[in-house]
């Protein structure tokens, strides 16, 4: 790749609703800034590329309809981390949740995602080009270089990751420009991967387990289908190692390699995505979504979800209402006008 904002960013961004807007005050002039489109919704996307090294991307947007988000991803490393987010990836389907890393690896293959309406997304990312992580870095420790494929790989779904949050804010904050902005994001992603890398080297088990078995494969996707049309009752970590004739360790072990979560994690995904919907299409009280979702605790519920989203349900539900409005509202406008 050439250019990665031109070749990458840019079709992207203008293709989902977006326009350049080179007079934006809320973000770092010396990046490029990108504007939602007022009658599709409200906030922007900021993105500064270094060469073909990498780049760092600010998302603080919010539409009024689902946007669906896709591209030809080239071959790139990447890690992401939500304030705020609701929605999902495809093929294959995997939530999109806040206060976790994401790790993500490009490979000349087509990237989609849906982000639901009326719900802020929120993040801060950094993308690696493999003139970065291959050529640069190879050049440049030539005989201490690792690869850093499989350790943004291992980070994918962590949620005790404080240092690599920190630092993610720490560049969301940052306004300088000129030289000072080259050196400090230039630092600021070998400081990243530094991270990354010790973090997975002190978790060797988080590699892959090699040559799964037919058996396991089928095994694992039966005790997933299980808890997809499950996922509201009183699980049991000893019936779900039943379904898949296999012992409690291996079958929590293998399902994080397979899944990158745990079986834990799964469920309350499943939940909370059953629980956005009933809060935006229904007039039921938390405490009923709770309990319908598989929580007798509403509090409990609560906790999770805004650990999930980045908000309380209550908030949730009178942010994706207001925005509604507002939308409606905007695009009634500019229809008159």
């Amino acid at each position: 790749m050439n250019d990665i904002m031109a070749e990458m960013h840019t079709p992207c961004l203008l293709g989902s609703g977006f326009y350049p807007d080179y007079c934006n005050e809320q973000c770092c002039r010396e990046g490029a800034c990108f504007t939602v489109v007022p009658e599709k919704g409200d906030g922007y996307y900021w993105t500064y590329c270094q060469n073909n090294l990498f780049s760092i991307s600010i998302q603080n947007f919010v539409f009024y309809e689902d946007l669906y988000f896709e591209y030809k991803q080239p071959e790139y490393l990447s890690v992401n981390y939500y304030d705020s987010v609701s929605g999902e990836e495809l093929n294959p389907c995997k939530p999109l949740t806040s206060n976790c890393i994401k790790g993500h690896i490009g490979c000349n293959n087509l990237y989609q995602a849906i982000y639901h309406k009326n719900i802020p997304v929120c993040s801060t990312g950094i993308i690696i080009m493999p003139e970065y992580y291959e050529t640069y870095l190879h050049a440049k420790y030539p005989g201490d270089y690792e690869d850093p494929r499989a350790a943004f790989i291992g980070v994918d779904g962590l949620t005790d990751f404080p240092e690599l949050v920190f630092l993610l804010r720490q560049i969301r904050n940052f306004r300088g420009t000129g030289i000072s902005a080259k050196l400090y994001y230039e630092g600021k992603v070998a400081e990243a991967v530094s991270l990354i890398l010790e973090k997975t080297s002190q978790h060797k088990c988080w590699c892959p387990i090699r040559n799964l078995s037919a058996q396991d494969q089928e095994s694992l996707l039966s005790v997933a289908t299980y808890i997809d049309n499950h996922f509201s009752f009183d699980l049991r970590l000893e019936q779900l190692a039943r379904i898949a004739c296999m012992g409690t360790t291996k079958l929590k072990y293998m399902f994080k390699v397979v899944h990158k979560r745990t079986i834990t994690e799964y469920i309350q995904s499943k939940r909370m995505c059953q629980a956005e919907c009933l809060l935006t299409s229904t007039d039921l009280n938390i405490n009923q979504i709770a309990k319908i979702v598989g929580y007798t605790n509403s509090s409990r519920f609560s906790e999770l979800f805004r650990k999930n989203t980045g908000m309380l349900p209550n908030e949730y539900r009178k942010l994706a209402i207001s925005n509604t409005g507002a939308g409606r509202s905007d695009q009634g406008s500019h229809v008159l006008g």
